[in-house]
């Protein structure tokens, strides 16, 4: 992909066991909502195209920024780093949220053991929770030691992709008697996480140097890229002498446009986030409006 394979093995780029993974959760989701409904809950509607669509859309763009070529990218320049960040935590979460059909939510969270847990799903808890995790990962010491020793990086990627689901829950609410938040309060809800996203974005666009190692240092960037290609990567240095091989635009320049990508994605989905409650709001209104009783059934009459 984009000529990585000159230099990348197939398996390091295209990561198939990652893909095989995916692809069974893709069947999954097809069972559930295919014989296995039919079988526990033939009363429940079935899966829309939309819902579907939704899905394997998910699943594809999650293969690709977390196992595929452009996980691969994320570790060789910033600005794709930052572009598997919006993917995994900004699109792929609202997608899979709506592409479940709600009484699989109810099946999964509906026993009385979660509702031990509910103080986690308020509404300030989960939006403070993904965005401190988000700001705290952009701090360049953090950043650089997430990336470096692989079973935090795998443990804070999980932490951030289950707080972004619990975010994302507040504003795309699958399960209608689950919503905690009004239509007004959604729309709220959603501007204040633009703004707790801006400091970071903020950071990274406006500083006047590099500021992860991971990106500019070959000897740290060597290191972590081994979460993505197995064995000793030494070579890399050898071959390549360091990132900078790969990045055309320079690592300052890298890092400020990876900021900008990230501020772009975030203000995009958001406002697409925005549209769908607000045109919720307004059906739901109307259709409110058309069941009120008519005062005056005979028009005629005076």
């Amino acid at each position: 992909m984009f000529g990585l394979n000159e230099y990348f093995t197939f398996e390091q780029l295209w990561s198939p066991m990652f893909l095989f993974g995916v692809i069974a959760v893709v069947i999954l989701y097809f069972y559930l909502i295919g014989p296995w409904r039919e079988k526990h809950f033939p009363q429940e509607p079935t899966a829309t195209t939309l819902q579907k669509m939704l899905f394997i859309g998910a699943a594809l763009l999650f293969y690709l920024a977390q196992g595929g070529p452009l996980s691969l990218m994320g570790h060789l320049t910033f600005t794709y780093h930052m572009v598997n960040m919006a993917i995994s935590y900004l699109i792929v979460p609202p997608m899979v949220l709506l592409a479940l059909p709600a009484f699989l939510w109810r099946r999964m969270f509906g026993a009385p053991f979660w509702k031990k847990l509910s103080f986690l799903m308020h509404p300030i808890s989960t939006l403070v929770l993904f965005n401190m995790l988000f700001s705290l990962y952009h701090v360049p010491l953090i950043h650089d030691y997430v990336m470096t020793n692989f079973t935090v990086h795998r443990l804070y990627y999980a932490a951030l992709f289950l707080t972004s689901f619990m975010m994302w829950w507040q504003v795309a609410c699958p399960v209608p008697e689950w919503s905690k938040l009004s239509d007004l309060k959604r729309m709220a809800y959603v501007f204040a996480n633009g703004v707790l996203l801006t400091p970071a974005c903020a950071l990274i666009i406006f500083s006047p140097g590099d500021l992860y190692a991971t990106y500019n240092d070959p000897e740290v960037w060597v290191k972590a890229m081994g979460y993505c290609i197995s064995g000793d990567t030494s070579y890399l240095l050898t071959q390549y002498g360091g990132p900078e091989f790969f990045n055309l635009v320079g690592s300052e320049n890298d890092q400020q446009l990876g900021g900008i990508v990230m501020k772009l994605v975030q203000e995009l989905m958001y406002g697409l986030i925005l549209a769908y409650i607000f045109k919720q709001w307004f059906k739901r209104e109307h259709t409110e409006d058309d069941d009120l009783p008519n005062p005056n059934p005979n028009p005629g009459a005076v």
